[in-house]
C-alpha cells in the first residue's frame, strides 16, 4: 500500500487485511489509535519505527521526547508547529518507498 491508500483506509476506520507491521503502525497512527501505534512502532526496532515514534510524541505534545526519537531515527526534528498531517505523509511516503 502507499501513503494515500493507508490514509484513505484510516479515514474509514477499516484496517485492510494483509498489512505489514510497518503499514499497520502507519494505519493506527493515522486512524488516531495512538497507543496501538506507539506499541507497534516500538516493535519495529528500526529507523522507520523511531521516526513514527517521534511523530506520535510530537502529536501528543511531548516535543522533548519527540526530539529524542528523531535523533534515533537519524532525522532532523520537525519544528513543533509544523503540520502533523503533512509530516505523516512525508514519513509514510519515505518509509513505504524503502520497503519495496
Amino acid at each position: 500500500m502507499n501513503a494515500i491508500e493507508i490514509s484513505n483506509a484510516a479515514a474509514t476506520g477499516e484496517m485492510p487485511d494483509g498489512l505489514s507491521p510497518l503499514e499497520k503502525t502507519l494505519w493506527f497512527a493515522k486512524a488516531g489509535h495512538w497507543h496501538k501505534a506507539h506499541d507497534l512502532c516500538q516493535e519495529l526496532k528500526k529507523a522507520p519505527g523511531a521516526w513514527i515514534h517521534a511523530w506520535l510524541h510530537r502529536q501528543e505534545g511531548d516535543y522533548g521526547n519527540a526530539c529524542y526519537w528523531y535523533s534515533v531515527a537519524g532525522k532532523p526534528a520537525t519544528p513543533q508547529d509544523d503540520s502533523l498531517e503533512k509530516e505523516w505523509f512525508r514519513i509514510a511516503e519515505e518509509v513505504l518507498s524503502q520497503k519495496s
